[in-house]
């Protein structure tokens, strides 16, 4: 298992990791990004950007990080950064195949991202990463996966991922999203090549307002799945100055921000290996680190999990929120 490093490691951040999937594209869905980006987002001010929070992120002890083919060229900036960083190889590396970046590095697209979890994609894309990534790459993960993908049942696929994983030593995951999160974690456990678990990672939407997957995610570490929280900050629904008057009261208590207190409620979870950053700024980045010294009371804690929300309503709000 790739997370055995971050297991092992000695930072307090080290199991905060740093997802691309806001920088490595111009268009995305988190709220409050006109203000967090310049107009002009071209190719270069984009990579930019990525290399700065990635130098950041590595500064501060931040050990993971998370692409996908899916992420416009966060790949290819995280390769650039990568080449000319010799000493960050203890960095574990996790990307995504089974979307197709769509937009035209547009932020106005019609379309931007097209799923496909098919066989022939998965060949597609893996040659695709493994141009990029080449032997950095620690896990490869179905992006999205939801219970009636046919990454659940595709014998061949199953096959072919398990081959690859053998050849490589990459550890093979999956992603969900949608109200369903916890039929399709549960699905992926069940999924066993030469009566062998596939899937020892589960990468699934959690945080204050989405809370509905965690007895299946609990379910999975128990199994032995590393469990990776995406969408922490319900894309941007929890930070300032959209976050609900509990959160910001327990910020105003901390003394830190409302980021800070949202990832620190998921860090406490036994079953959380890794937490993403969605971090578009080096300043966004500091302010989620610090939650790794947050001290929440039992008080405080009953009143943000009464922050959540029914899921079919959560993902319909998503739904509606605008690329830009």
């Amino acid at each position: 298992m790739p997370f055995a490093r971050l297991d092992a490691a000695t930072t307090p951040t080290a199991h905060i990791g740093l997802g691309l999937a806001a920088v490595g594209r111009p268009g995305y869905i988190n709220l409050g990004r006109d203000a967090d980006l310049p107009a002009e987002r071209g190719v270069e001010v984009m990579r930019r950007r990525t290399h700065e929070l990635l130098d950041a992120a590595y500064a501060q002890g931040v050990r993971y990080v998370d692409v996908a083919r899916s992420y416009g060229r966060s790949e290819e900036f995280l390769a650039d950064w990568l080449a000319a960083r010799p000493d960050a190889g203890d960095l574990v590396i996790g990307s995504k195949w089974g979307y197709r970046y769509t937009a035209g590095w547009r932020t106005d697209a019609e379309v931007h991202e097209i799923k496909d979890h098919g066989v022939a994609t998965f060949e597609e894309q893996r040659a695709q990463t493994a141009e990029l990534l080449g032997e950095r790459l620690d896990l490869y993960q179905i992006h999205s996966v939801t219970p009636d993908s046919p990454a659940l049942s595709d014998k061949e696929l199953h096959a072919r991922l398990a081959e690859f994983a053998a050849e490589s030593g990459v550890s093979i995951g999956l992603t969900t999203s949608g109200p369903a999160q916890a039929e399709t974690i549960r699905a992926a456990l069940a999924v066993l090549v030469d009566d062998k678990p596939l899937f020892r990672t589960v990468q699934s939407t959690f945080n204050l307002l989405e809370t509905s997957a965690a007895p299946a995610l609990a379910e999975a570490h128990e199994a032995g799945v590393a469990v990776i929280v995406k969408e922490a900050m319900a894309n941007g629904r929890l930070a300032a100055p959209h976050a609900p008057a509990a959160l910001r009261e327990a910020a105003r208590r901390t003394g830190l921000g409302c980021d800070a207190v949202a990832l620190a409620v998921i860090l406490r979870k036994p079953w959380a290996s890794v937490v993403l950053s969605g971090a578009v700024t080096a300043v966004q980045l500091s302010s989620n680190l610090h939650a790794a010294v947050v001290d929440l009371d039992d008080e405080e804690l009953a009143r943000l999990a009464d922050l959540a929300e029914e899921p079919a309503a959560y993902w319909r709000e998503r739904a509606e929120l605008p690329w830009s």
